[in-house]
């Protein structure tokens, strides 16, 4: 797990889960994994789910998606 920290906010923390492995879905190596992105409200010890993406489509997760929903 990552943190991903240049995102300009403080609450919640938001992290990419990386090493997700799929044997079904296309390709072997560094493009053939699965990405989760999440927040973590440490004050109600809640994880919610933002994103999950499978990287051989798509290089990065979607700040803009992130930022919209957490930057008040």
């Amino acid at each position: 797990m990552f943190r991903i920290s240049d995102l300009g906010i403080d609450a919640p923390s938001v992290y990419k889960a990386k090493k997700f492995a799929c044997r079904v879905l296309k390709g072997k190596g560094a493009k053939s994994g699965i990405r989760i992105i999440y927040a973590y409200f440490e004050t109600e010890d809640r994880i919610e789910l933002v994103e999950i993406y499978y990287k051989g489509d798509k290089e990065n997760e979607d700040l803009s998606r992130i930022l919209k929903h957490y930057k008040r």
